[in-house]
């Protein structure tokens, strides 16, 4: 287990620095989770050298049940050929290995023991690493989002107070109002006087195409007025 709490040590410094340093968000939460794998794929390891030790005790057990076997069927030879004496020898060393297959075997299931805790934990952690970063973007937008609000707030402030600037930026614009309003006026003002002016000539102009019919009128009454002298 001494690897995971080396892990969570390492783990815990790099946080340590790295918000001690005041490093963006975004930046200590990559470092971060890289940290994080570069530890399991480390413990990843330790635990392969376990699961490995695990299998050669494994192997060292057989080994000795094996021998031990073997001194057995040795010693039952030695009995069926008269040679006690022989036999006696053959069961001694099969208790030699008897003694050894109880100890490997204890070993044996110590090891598997730690190795089950070793890959119960080495699970747990990659189940919280890989939490982390479904929560990295999370908390990278959080402090985007953030930030910006510090910005916009940072920027009004900054504006000699901010109302002052955005008083006078509301004043400037009433004034364009104001001037483009006395454009439209002018504008109108000049179309009426287009329109009165064109109106007088065309009354000029009516005026005097009335005079003149008057005048033709008289004219022709006063030649009817006249002796027809093609009658002399």
């Amino acid at each position: 287990m001494g690897i995971f709490s080396r892990l969570r040590t390492v783990v815990a410094a790099n946080i340590n620095a790295l918000i001690n340093k005041a490093e963006k968000p975004e930046k200590m939460l990559n470092q971060l989770l890289t940290d994080m794998n570069e530890q399991l794929i480390e413990s990843k390891k330790a635990v392969a050298i376990a699961i490995a030790d695990e299998k050669k005790l494994e192997r060292e057990t057989n080994s000795q049940k094996t021998q031990s076997d073997e001194w057995q069927r040795k010693a039952m030879l030695a009995v069926q050929a008269g040679e006690d004496d022989l036999a006696k020898e053959a069961l001694l060393r099969k208790q030699e290995y008897d003694n050894y297959y109880a100890d490997y075997s204890k070993q044996l299931d110590a090891q598997k023991a730690s190795v089950e805790r070793l890959k119960s934990s080495l699970r747990e952690l990659q189940g919280k690493i890989e939490d982390a970063q479904r929560k990295k973007n999370l908390l990278i937008a959080r402090a985007k989002r953030a930030e910006a609000e510090q910005r916009i707030q940072d920027t009004m402030s900054g504006m000699d107070g901010g109302k002052d600037t955005f008083d006078t930026f509301n004043r400037m614009s009433q004034k364009v109002d104001e001037l483009e309003a006395r454009a439209e006026a002018s504008k109108e003002l000049s179309n009426l006087t287009a329109d009165s002016g064109l109106e007088k000539k065309f009354a000029e102009l009516e005026k005097t195409d009335a005079s003149a019919d008057k005048l033709l009128a008289d004219l022709k009454a006063s030649m009817n007025a006249l002796p027809d002298k093609s009658k002399d």
